[in-house]
C-alpha cells in the first residue's frame, strides 16, 4: 500500500501552512513597529537635548556644566596625585582640563549643539536624517 502520496494532500496541512504564514506576517509587522519605535527618540531624550525654556533654567544648566566638569577634573587629579605621590601637580593639570571641558560644554550649549553626536548641530543632523529617509 503506497500512502506517501496520499498523505501530502491532507487538507489540515494546508490550513497549518496558512496559519504559519499569518503568524509570520504578524511577527514581521510587530518587528517593523518595534524598529520604528526604536528610531523615534524618547520624550526624555528629546527633553535632555531641548534648550531650557527659561533664563533661570539656562543659568542653572551652565552652572552645573562648569561646576561638574571642575569637580570631576579635581577628583581625577586628586586620586592620581595620591596614587603617584605627586601632590599637587597632577590635580592642577586636571582642574585646568576640567575647566576647559566645562567651557567646551557651555560653548556647545550656547551654539545649539547640545549633546549631538560628533558635535554636529542638531538641526543639521535632523536635515540629514530626513534626506536619508527620502532616498
Amino acid at each position: 500500500m503506497n500512502t506517501s502520496s496520499e498523505d501530502h494532500n491532507d487538507p489540515s496541512d494546508g490550513k497549518q501552512k496558512i496559519e504559519e504564514k499569518q503568524d509570520l506576517e504578524n511577527l514581521d509587522r510587530r518587528v517593523r513597529e518595534l524598529r520604528e519605535q526604536r528610531r523615534k527618540p524618547s520624550k526624555l531624550a528629546m527633553n535632555l537635548k531641548a534648550p531650557p525654556s527659561n533664563v533661570l533654567g539656562l543659568a542653572f544648566r551652565v552652572a552645573v556644566e562648569l561646576v561638574s566638569a571642575l569637580v570631576v577634573g579635581a577628583l581625577i587629579g586628586w586620586f592620581l596625585d595620591d596614587w603617584l605621590d605627586t601632590r599637587p601637580w597632577i590635580m592642577l593639570v586636571f582642574v585646568v582640563l576640567g575647566g576647559a571641558a566645562g567651557i567646551l560644554n557651555v560653548y556647545r550649549l550656547a551654539s545649539g549643539f547640545g549633546y549631538a553626536t560628533s558635535y554636529q548641530n542638531t538641526n543639521d543632523r535632523d536635515q540629514q536624517d530626513s534626506d536619508l529617509k527620502e532616498r
